[in-house]
């Protein structure tokens, strides 16, 4: 039995008699369309609704998430697979209870783990399972190998666009890319976008019209739309304030909005059996970084 056959019978086992998380991971097609920003914002509003959330910050290029969360975290997850921390070590608290990991260098670092260190790993993250409701993935952007590895091992997509042309184009190269992936299994993903900074509903709708026809004709490939949110300069100043704006302008329109778009995704009901959980999502990400090590 090689390694791949031993997580999955481990995590099948697990899921059987344990809590799995909902995990939804925040992906876009290109960089500065506000996606930490709309993770953060997200986190806080699902907390609101008396849901655990912890945001895992999964772009170790770049450290958006703990700016937007305004807090510096001691640890991320190199401590807990190559520096004996315990998971509890490296979930830092941000506000409104939302728990906060960062990925640092252990992102990259997880395609030189052992078989050891690797069901470690999985043994750790059916840890945070229990800790969360749900658990946000904040990808990094574009399509990077790093980037679609998590998209694909995911079962539940949170696509974010702008009415830039590029956004559109660029999140459509990302469907595409991630449609080529031997391991992704569309029928087993859920994916739903968000257009962000909008001037109106109507052309948040006509963003994902011009999106959702062409994935689903070329593509064969259905994306749900969750909600727009209109360009607002309340959000810039929550940003440059590095004070998530649910915080420092909860009576704005981008809150409002959120809010939302938190409470349409509460409304999604699943069972057990939809949800993967972290765990399961690293082992289909570790899956996917042995076969490309073989090839």
């Amino acid at each position: 039995m090689d390694q791949a056959d031993q997580l999955r019978k481990m995590v099948n086992k697990q899921k059987k008699v344990r809590k799995v998380s909902r995990v939804i991971t925040v992906t876009s097609g290109k960089g500065g369309v506000g996606k930490s920003t709309l993770s953060v914002n997200l986190a806080i509003a699902l907390s609101r609704m008396g849901k655990r959330v912890i945001i895992l910050d999964a772009d170790f290029g770049l450290a958006n998430v703990e700016v937007m969360l305004g807090i510096r975290p001691q640890h991320n997850l190199a401590d807990l697979m190559f520096r004996g921390k315990e998971l509890k070590d490296i979930i830092t608290e941000g506000p409104e209870g939302v728990g906060f990991i960062s990925g640092g260098s252990g992102i990259q670092e997880l395609s030189r783990l052992t078989r050891d260190q690797v069901i470690y790993l999985v043994q750790k993250l059916y840890e945070l399972d229990e800790l969360a409701d749900i658990i946000l993935v904040d990808t990094g952007a574009g399509i990077a190998d790093t980037v679609l590895e998590f998209v694909s091992a995911s079962n539940e997509v949170l696509v974010v666009a702008t009415p830039e042309p590029t956004s559109i184009t660029d999140a459509y190269a990302l469907l595409k890319t991630l449609n080529r992936k031997s391991d992704f299994v569309k029928e087993n993903t859920s994916i739903r976008m968000v257009a962000n900074r909008i001037k109106d509903a109507e052309e948040g709708e006509n963003l994902h019209q011009k999106l959702s026809v062409v994935v689903e004709k070329f593509l064969n490939i259905k994306v749900e739309y969750l909600g727009g949110i209109l360009n607002d300069a309340n959000c810039q100043k929550a940003v440059m304030q590095q004070d998530p704006v649910m915080l420092s302008f909860p009576n704005s329109n981008t809150a409002s909005a959120i809010q939302k778009i938190a409470a349409k995704l509460i409304d999604v009901q699943l069972d057990n059996d939809d949800k993967s959980g972290i765990a399961h999502l690293f082992n289909r990400w570790m899956k996917t970084i042995y076969k490309k090590k073989k090839g």
